[in-house]
C-alpha cells in the first residue's frame, strides 16, 4: 500500500498527553521485565564491550532496569514527566542510581548531550512512535552525533506486516492512529532510507504481545562520511 500524504504536525504533538495519562493511570503499563529486545541487544552490547548506553523513549523503564543490572551505565530521554519520575524512583529503590541518568526530554529538539559520548543508544518502539520521516532522518542524525566512531544504533519498529497496519485513523505517510495512539509502520525501504551515515548490520524479524506486534529490530554502526577528494 503506497501511501504519500502529508502529515500534521499538531496532531502528531498531541500524543504526549496521551502517554502522560496512560503512565498515570497503570505504573506497570508494559510489565517489569524486560522485553526480548532488551535482552537481544544486551548480549550484542556485552560481546562488543559496551559501557555506555543512551535508551531513547524508555517508557516506564523495564529496560533501563535491566540494562543497568546487567552493568552498563544508562542515560536515559523521555518525554513523559510520569515516565521519568517513574524511572527514578525504580533505580533509587533497586540502588541503581549510580548506574541510571535520566533526563525528561522531547527528542524531536536537539539532543542535550555532547557529541561521541555513547557507545551505543537503544530505543523499543520510539521509531515508530507518532513522528514523520523528517523527524525521524532528524532522530537518526542526532544519534549518530552523541555516539562514538563505530557506535551502534539499535532500534526497534512495527513494521507493515504487522495486523494493525493500515487500520484506524489514517494521521499521513505510513501513520495510523490505533486505540488512540499514532504508530509509524516501516518497510525495508524505510529502514535503509534512514540508515545514512550508518553501516546497517542487521535488520532481525521478531513478534511481541498478544495480538501480535510485528517488529524489526534494527542494528546500525556509525561510519564516518565518506572522504571526498578532488580531482
Amino acid at each position: 500500500m503506497a501511501v504519500t500524504s502529508a502529515v500534521n504536525p499538531e496532531e502528531l504533538r498531541d500524543q504526549q498527553q496521551k502517554w502522560e495519562d496512560a503512565f498515570a493511570r497503570n505504573r506497570e503499563m508494559f510489565g517489569e521485565e524486560p522485553s526480548a529486545a532488551g535482552v537481544r541487544a544486551a548480549e550484542l552490547f556485552r560481546t562488543l564491550g559496551v559501557t555506555r548506553i543512551l535508551e531513547l523513549g524508555a517508557g516506564q523503564g523495564r529496560d533501563t532496569m535491566f540494562f543497568a543490572q546487567s552493568g552498563f551505565f544508562v542515560t536515559v530521554l523521555d518525554y513523559t514527566v510520569e515516565g521519568t519520575r517513574w524511572i527514578e524512583e525504580k533505580a533509587r529503590s533497586l540502588g541503581l542510581s549510580d548506574r541510571i541518568t535520566v533526563i525528561q526530554h522531547d527528542i524531536r529538539e536537539s539532543f542535550p548531550l555532547k557529541d561521541d559520548t555513547f557507545d551505543a543508544c537503544y530505543s523499543h518502539m520510539l521509531y515508530c512512535m507518532a513522528l514523520s520521516t523528517e523527524e525521524l532522518h532528524m532522530l537518526s542524525a542526532q544519534i549518530r552525533r552523541v555516539i562514538r566512531p563505530r557506535g551502534l544504533n539499535v532500534y526497534t519498529t512495527r513494521h507493515k506486516g504487522d495486523p494493525h497496519y493500515g487500520q484506524g485513523i489514517h494521521r499521513g505517510e505510513d501513520l495510523y492512529e490505533v486505540g488512540g495512539f499514532v504508530v509509524h509502520f516501516f518497510d525495508r525501504d524505510k529502514v535503509q532510507d534512514l540508515a545514512d551515515g550508518y553501516q546497517l548490520l542487521d535488520v532481525f524479524e521478531f513478534e511481541e504481545g498478544r495480538l501480535p506486534r510485528r517488529l524489526y529490530q534494527v542494528t546500525m554502526e556509525k561510519i564516518d562520511p565518506p572522504v571526498r577528494v578532488n580531482r
